[in-house]
């Protein structure tokens, strides 16, 4: 991953900016396994591909989202204005106008064609018509997204995979049906919306009001769905949080900028309601007790200090 402010011509566009304002912008990309990604923000300016440029893409199809502003996209002599939350889609090989009008954030995907094309046959359809921000196989796309840039570097072990379900949520957003898009929900969509909802969780962990009839509501699903995604990634939703809040006291114990804490305040920090519930639970776990780990940290604390 790296970070670079756009200059003229890079990415096989041409850039003009609109108005009197210099042109800048701070776009952040990262590279998986066959997609691509660019998302951050830019002011005022016109992304031009002509039929030269547009060639050296030729094996690629770019679906850009707008996360803010007012934006638009012009191909096959067609404008199409962009909401926040749609994506516009951008055929290889044909000249295409991006127009960012206003001061805004995106997320660009560059998608390998021939992939999507398997995957959904019938993509041409997508060409000329904006995705809606409606389309629940954009929003995982979109939110997936986001959970892989919001992490640190991706393990090399899961990459692959993390890249085949953004080629499947890809595939359902720009029309996959049939055998194709039952495929695609299969692989793409379950894990994509597991991914958000333990992404939830995490960000959540000290909340002892978390439940599975929270995260549904908040994700637009039932608890019972909720229930079986962890089953069938052979686990349960309760299991899921019970560890990873024994995972964060474990890191509040033995960090020094939590000394000031006891060990009653970092289990209700973690999501603990009965203390002697988390005593028991983390002895389980860790095979030692809450107060050996903090023992052991001070001593460490201490030599770290002489």
């Amino acid at each position: 991953m790296w970070r670079e402010v756009y200059g003229r011509g890079i990415a096989t566009v041409d850039i003009e900016p609109i108005g009197d304002t210099p042109f800048h912008a701070d776009v952040t990309f990262s590279q998986l396994y066959g997609v691509s990604i660019a998302s951050g923000s830019r002011s005022p300016a016109h992304y031009r591909a002509s039929r030269e440029l547009a060639t050296r893409a030729k094996d690629l199809i770019v679906v850009s989202v707008l996360r803010s502003g007012r934006a638009s996209a012009t191909q096959f002599g067609k404008e199409l204005i962009s909401g926040i939350g749609s994506a516009s889609v951008i055929a290889p090989l044909d000249p295409s106008t991006s127009t960012m009008l206003t001061e805004g954030s995106f997320v660009t995907l560059l998608l390998p064609l021939p992939v999507i094309a398997r995957r959904a046959p019938h993509y041409t359809q997508a060409f000329g018509q904006p995705i809606p921000s409606s389309n629940t196989a954009l929003r995982l796309l979109t939110r997936y997204v986001d959970i892989v840039a919001d992490g640190s570097a991706i393990d090399p072990a899961i990459a692959r995979s993390v890249s085949e379900h953004m080629l499947d949520l890809a595939a359902l957003a720009l029309g996959a049906h049939g055998d194709y898009a039952e495929l695609a929900r299969s692989r793409g969509g379950t894990a994509a919306r597991l991914t958000a909802i333990k992404s939830d969780i995490l960000k959540a962990l000290g909340d002892s009001a978390l439940s599975t009839e929270a995260i549904a509501i908040r994700h637009g699903i039932s608890p019972r769905y909720v229930r079986k995604l962890f089953e069938q990634d052979g686990s349960s939703f309760s299991a899921f949080v019970v560890a990873e809040r024994l995972a964060k006291a474990h890191r509040m114990l033995v960090d020094q900028s939590f000394g000031h804490l006891n060990i009653a305040q970092i289990a209700h920090e973690s999501g603990f309601g009965d203390v002697s519930y988390f005593n028991r639970a983390f002895r389980r776990h860790f095979g030692s007790r809450p107060s050996d780990f903090r023992e052991a940290a001070k001593c460490v604390w201490r030599e770290q200090r002489e």
